[in-house]
């Protein structure tokens, strides 16, 4: 069941022998190795340059689990061939548009279990998260920017626990980092004010071709049904459809009208079925559509992905730092 709590965060261990059971209270799996290609879902579509590199983070599917001497583990383990394939439908799926015209890298990663989720103690999500999960996010995005991007301009996105590694990750990009980043995607998640208070550089897109931006969102069926663990408190949503800010709203498909509100900083979706999405511990997908995120804004997605690429590799543009010669 694909999840998606979270999320898809001060940083500790990595799974290591320094990692203790205060902080993650039970078994930690082997830490990925991203040197190693089986540790990544990988599309390369854009050999001729015109493109960008997308770095995927995928969203929480795995509940707690136990070892065989009956210790609990709260993380994903990459050494599980169940693990590694159900985190792989999640990423195969959104490579199918996001790596249209793009080179496309996505890490498997030790997750915190949707039990921690449930929780709803974002102490101790924040706590779990940051002693091993953003330690590997970490980690393959270093792969990434150090052995696979080549200093091309890149795109970061991700999906409800992805979606807050996304926001993390974008705290801590290097100053020369933030020059080459087409756009950050945080789809079903939140930017809080003390994550723009810490990164001020982390600014909310205004339009569809705005670039060095952060896109983020969240899908409800009414603002009742804002979830604060994925939702709230939100600074900043654009509408993926007709790419607003304000409370226009916009046709997806022939029945759906999705209409941002400002006041709580979501999307209200109308003329949606979301019966097909799991109830997820009573806490998701329950009046909110946070398993559609990836799927519902898809083909939105694909063309502005390419509109924002197209937009920074123009020559002259100011968040361009390309020499003209490389397009």
């Amino acid at each position: 069941m694909m999840c998606c709590i979270c999320a898809s965060v001060p940083l500790g261990g990595c799974g290591h022998d320094d990692v203790s059971r205060d902080e993650t209270e039970g078994y930690v799996p082997p830490a990925p190795d991203y040197t190693r290609s089986e540790m990544w879902v990988s599309r390369l579509n854009d050999l001729d340059g015109p493109g960008a590199d997308v770095f995927y983070v995928p969203s929480t599917w795995e509940f707690d689990w136990t070892t065989p001497d009956g210790t609990v583990c709260h993380y994903a383990d990459v050494t599980n061939p169940l693990h590694l394939a159900d985190m792989a439908t999640e990423m195969t799926g959104v490579a199918a548009y996001m790596a249209d015209g793009n080179n496309f890298y996505s890490p498997y990663y030790r997750h915190i279990t949707l039990d921690t989720w449930a929780t709803l103690d974002e102490e101790l999500i924040s706590r779990r998260y940051f002693a091993v999960s953003f330690d590997d996010v970490k980690a393959a995005f270093d792969h990434f920017i150090d052995s696979l991007n080549d200093s091309r301009p890149f795109v970061l996105a991700g999906f409800s626990q992805g979606g807050k590694s996304v926001v993390e990750l974008l705290k801590r990009l290097a100053p020369a980092e933030r020059e080459r980043m087409v756009a950050a995607y945080v789809m079903g998640y939140k930017v809080t004010p003390s994550d723009v208070a810490a990164a001020p550089w982390i600014v909310a897109a205004e339009g569809a071709a705005d670039t060095g931006v952060t896109v983020c969102y969240n899908s409800v069926s009414a603002v009742e049904y804002v979830k604060p663990v994925v939702a709230a408190p939100n600074v900043m949503c654009i509408n993926p459809v007709n790419w607003h800010t304000d409370s226009t709203p916009a046709q997806l498909d022939d029945t759906i009208t999705v209409s941002l509100d400002p006041a709580f900083n979501v999307l209200v979706v109308e003329g949606y079925d979301g019966s097909s999405l799991p109830n997820i511990l009573d806490i998701l997908n329950t009046g909110d559509y946070h398993g559609a995120e990836p799927w519902l804004y898809s083909e939105c997605l694909r063309a502005n992905i390419r509109l924002r690429t197209a937009a920074f590799r123009r020559p002259g543009s100011l968040s361009n730092p390309l020499p003209s010669s490389t397009e």
